[in-house]
């Protein structure tokens, strides 16, 4: 077995995706990948070796991701508009021999230290960015000899994922090959949430994140369907790209709805030829589903899910769902709500919600205290959030039971961001929580005590986060205090602070 077998079954002529307007068929998707397979061992990739992938929704990206996977490689999927040091340092943290950037990566290449990456032996880039000292031009590897897709076993990695996790600070989610295929499985047997291969599906959730990599881009190439790759969210020119191309299937973050539910002049036929509509990352604002379907006449439902589950644990789609629910547990995947003594919780009441399955991950990379965390002795993750469960069996999410803020879907770790935040030569002390934005969800927002007789501004704080930190990342707003509350054994009162 190996994932990137995914694209072998499907005709040649018919089209895989459709990327700054050119369409490639699954047959050249094909090619393409074998040909850059065979690259890539040429460089000397070997089995298990990891492989960071800095590009955008695109070409560069879908045609790297498979290579590597086929070649037995483990795909490491980075955010291509992130600071040096945070891409440096998930480098360094994973080991990279090999990475591979696409054009929006062309200018952070440059800044990154390769004497603190050991491990890190050649750097492929785009076409027009050879000027790159010892850089290896993506066309000349797509003109080696092509090899064969590698067989792996279910159990084997292929994709590392930097979350925050359940728990700590970011670190990488190690997800196999059969997590990644048992939850496209499970996606395509739950009623109503099947794609199939006449559906054009919108590309526009970040393939860098696992909901825009497994469930946008590999359901996509399981059912043998068209996906339109875009590369930034515009909420105008993508009603007009959802109409050209007529298409049919969009998963997307609460941000993503809520602007088009608040855009004006927006046609009442926009979403047309939309069969599925399904929203995720973060919760939903039920106004949010109302508008759209008072609006546009659409069926908005919602699901659950996260990086360690590969990633889709519940939905609501194909269901009666209630307003508010996140539907209800994929086939093949068993959920819990542990209640504080660890009991399973009656219906109605609140309870920790714990999953296994096939898709559950296997641990975090080279962190065996995190894993032991997250995972229980006989395979149940920990997800962290709290939810209920009614009497027909629609979950409910109602809390979390870890500090972690979402940002237009994105986990943010509060003691990542303080970390950096206490890096500034002013800031005696600092501590983050997450505050409710009405476009993002949620919002950081910091509090910093500064060192004695120094001077310091809240923008100069933020342009020092936004130097070390991806921007979603950043604080919105920062607040100068005299003291950071904390408890009897020194731990920061987030509660008092919101």
């Amino acid at each position: 077995m190996n994932l990137a077998t995914l694209i072998d079954p499907h005709p040649d002529d018919a089209v895989a995706l459709i990327s700054r307007g050119k369409p490639t068929t699954y047959g050249e998707l094909r090619a393409q990948t074998a040909a850059l397979r065979g690259g890539l061992v040429g460089l000397g990739l070997e089995v298990g070796d990891r492989v960071g992938i800095l590009a955008a929704n695109n070409w560069y990206f879908v045609v790297s991701y498979l290579a590597v996977v086929g070649a037995g490689g483990v795909a490491v999927p980075l955010n291509p508009l992130s600071p040096a040091p945070e891409v440096q340092q998930e480098l360094a943290a994973i080991g990279a021999r090999i990475v591979i950037a696409g054009p929006a990566a062309r200018s952070l290449l440059g800044q990154l230290d390769r004497s603190t990456l050991p491990a890190l032996e050649s750097v492929v880039v785009s076409q027009g960015d050879g000027n790159l000292e010892g850089a290896v031009p993506l066309d000349d590897l797509l003109s080696a000899d092509p090899v064969p897709i590698v067989d792996r076993a279910d159990t084997d990695l292929a994709v590392l994922i930097f979350t925050s996790g359940t728990a700590g600070s970011p670190k990488a989610a190690m997800l196999t090959h059969g997590n990644l295929l048992a939850n496209l499985e499970q996606c395509q047997a739950h009623p109503g949430r099947q794609q199939h291969a006449d559906d054009v599906v919108f590309g526009v959730l970040p393939l860098f994140h696992i909901f825009g990599l497994n469930v946008v881009l590999g359901l996509t190439f399981a059912a043998g369907a068209s996906v339109l790759l875009v590369e930034r969210f515009d909420p105008q020119s993508a009603l007009e790209s959802i109409a050209a191309h007529g298409v049919t299937v969009i998963s997307g973050a609460p941000t993503m709805w809520a602007a088009w539910a608040m855009l004006s002049g927006a046609p009442a036929d926009a979403f047309a030829t939309v069969r599925l509509a399904a929203s995720g990352a973060a919760r939903l604002d039920p106004a949010v589903a109302r508008t759209v379907h008072e609006r546009f006449g659409l069926v908005l439902t919602e699901g659950y899910g996260l990086t360690e589950a590969a990633p889709v644990v519940t939905s609501g789609t194909g269901l009666a769902a209630p307003e508010g629910s996140i539907g209800v547990p994929l086939p093949n995947l068993h959920v819990r709500l542990v209640d504080a003594d660890g009991a399973d919780s009656l219906v109605g009441d609140a309870g920790e919600l714990w999953v296994r399955g096939p898709n559950v991950f296997s641990g975090y990379w080279n962190d065996p205290e995190a894993t032991r965390g997250a995972l229980t002795d006989d395979g149940w993750l920990r997800t962290g959030d709290v939810a209920v469960v009614d009497d027909e069996g629609y979950l409910f999410l109602v809390d979390r039971a870890k500090d972690l803020i979402i940002v237009s879907g994105f986990n943010v770790y509060p003691g990542e961001v303080e970390e950096v935040i206490a890096a500034h030569p002013a800031v005696a002390q600092a501590a983050v929580v997450g505050v409710a934005h009405p476009h993002s969800g949620e919002a950081v927002k910091a509090y910093v005590v500064v060192e004695p007789g120094v001077s310091v501004e809240e923008d100069d704080i933020i342009r020092h986060c936004e130097a070390n930190l991806a921007r979603y990342k950043c604080p919105a707003k920062v607040m100068f205090v005299d003291e950071i509350p904390q408890s009897a054994t020194g731990k920061v009162l987030r509660s008092a602070l919101r």
